[in-house]
């Protein structure tokens, strides 16, 4: 059994994140000490693992929990695994493509303000402007 500390160390996440995953269900500590203090199994600290490697990809707190039944479930199909994936990796690529328009939209901007003592600035004249999107 490992103490929270101890577990935060091995799985390398902050104790706060754990606590909060506790709070909120999503890891469950399995036994406390006899002073009170949580307790962590080696099941728990894979899990623990699990999630840090699945919210670094993005995934939810709530895709996650998804991820971790199917991590436990024998009977889980691939396929399930593969579509919670691919779902993400659209995701990825949507804000891929996104953050490209806006770096377009930005080296524009750059490229056309003076940078010099003057206040005119297309930069800020955009930002002003009443657009819903920054790429249109």
């Amino acid at each position: 059994m490992y103490s929270i500390g101890r577990a935060a160390k091995a799985a390398n996440v902050p104790i706060k994140t754990i606590r909060y995953y506790d709070e909120i269900g999503l890891i469950k500590s399995p036994g406390v000490s006899e002073a009170g203090y949580r307790m962590y199994d080696e099941k728990t600290l894979h899990k623990l693992i699990f999630v840090r490697h699945a919210r670094a990809f993005g995934f939810s707190i709530d895709t996650c929990r998804e991820l971790l039944d199917l991590y436990e479930n024998p009977s889980r199909t691939s396929k399930e695994v593969k579509q919670i994936a691919l779902q993400r990796l659209e995701e990825i690529r949507q804000k891929r493509e996104e953050l490209e328009r806006l770096e377009a939209v930005l080296s524009h901007l750059a490229e056309g303000c003076l940078g010099d003592a003057r206040p005119d600035c297309p930069i800020i004249e955009f930002l002003a402007l009443p657009k819903e999107n920054l790429t249109d």
